[in-house]
C-alpha cells in the first residue's frame, strides 16, 4: 500500500509543476513572423526594395570605416557602426513597405478610409463613407467597386471632403456634400475637396495625408473638435452601402505602414 503512495507522489508533483505550453495565436504573430511579412510583401511589390536596403547598409558602413581610419579607431567604430547600419536599412525598408502597402490597396473601395487610419493626432474623421453613389441602388460588392464615395475628415484646415470611385459621380457628388456640410459649419469654417485617383489634377493615394497637412490651419482644435461633433450629429447621407458591405474591406495594416 505505502509502495503504491510513493510511487505515485512523484508523477503527482510533476504534474502539479508542469509548465503549460503557450499556445501561439494566429492573429496575432510575434515580431519576426511580422517583419518576414512585411519584407515579403515589400519585395514582392518592389524587388529593388532589398537593393537599397543592401545599398543604405554598405553606405553606412563605409562612413563609419571612413571615421574609424581617421580616429585610429576602427574596430571600435565598425563595431558602434553595425547597428547604425541595420537601421539604415529598417528605414529604407519601412519608406518601401508604405509605398507597397498604399500600392496593394490604391483602386480598391474604401482604400480612402484605410488611409485615414494613418493619421495622426488633431484630426477627426470617419473611417466609413458619408456619402454614396452608385448610378443606383447597391446590391453587392460589384456595384461598390463602381460606386463613387466621400470621405469627411476634420482638422484645424477645416473640413476635408476626399472622393474616390468614377470621376464625374465622385465630382458631383462631392460637391452636394460640400453643400449639406457647409449649411451646417457655417461660411468661417473652409470646406476642401480632395480627388484621390491617378489621373490628371487628382492626388495618389499614398500622397493623400501629406496634401491634407499642407492645408492652411484655419480654425483652432477646439473648434474642430466641435465642428466634428456637429457634423457627426447630422448623421450620413443615406442611400450609401449595402447591408453586408464592408467598404472598409481592404484595410491596410498600420505595422506595415511603420515597417514593424
Amino acid at each position: 500500500m505505502s509502495s503504491n503512495t510513493d510511487a505515485s507522489a512523484p508523477e503527482t508533483k510533476r504534474g502539479l509543476f508542469r509548465r503549460k505550453k503557450k499556445v501561439k495565436d494566429p492573429n496575432n504573430p510575434g515580431r519576426i513572423a511580422q517583419f518576414r511579412q512585411v519584407f515579403a510583401m515589400t519585395r514582392k511589390q518592389d524587388p529593388s526594395a532589398v537593393w537599397w536596403m543592401a545599398l543604405a547598409f554598405l553606405v553606412v558602413m563605409l562612413a563609419a570605416l571612413l571615421v574609424g581610419i581617421w580616429l585610429d579607431l576602427v574596430i571600435y567604430v565598425m563595431i558602434l557602426g553595425v547597428p547604425l547600419a541595420v537601421l539604415a536599412a529598417l528605414a529604407v525598408l519601412a519608406r518601401k513597405a508604405e509605398r507597397a502597402a498604399f500600392a496593394q490597396i490604391e483602386g480598391q473601395p474604401g482604400a480612402v478610409g484605410a488611409v485615414l487610419g494613418s493619421l495622426r493626432r488633431g484630426w477627426f474623421y470617419d473611417q466609413e463613407p458619408v456619402a454614396a453613389e452608385a448610378g443606383g441602388k447597391m446590391r453587392g460588392m460589384r456595384d461598390l467597386h463602381n460606386a463613387a464615395m466621400i470621405y469627411r475628415a476634420v482638422g484645424r484646415p477645416g473640413v476635408v471632403l476626399i472622393s474616390e470611385g468614377p470621376k464625374g459621380a465622385a465630382l458631383k457628388l462631392s460637391q452636394s456634400e460640400k453643400r449639406r456640410v457647409s449649411r451646417v459649419v457655417g461660411a468661417e469654417v473652409p470646406v476642401h475637396l480632395i480627388r484621390v485617383g491617378t489621373g490628371e489634377d487628382e492626388t495618389r493615394l499614398s500622397k493623400m495625408t501629406k496634401s491634407m497637412k499642407k492645408l492652411d490651419k484655419k480654425i483652432t482644435k477646439d473648434e474642430a473638435i466641435a465642428v466634428h461633433q456637429r457634423l457627426k450629429a447630422l448623421g450620413v447621407a443615406k442611400a450609401a452601402v449595402p447591408a453586408g458591405v464592408d467598404p472598409r474591406r481592404a484595410r491596410m495594416d498600420r505595422r506595415a505602414l511603420r515597417g514593424r
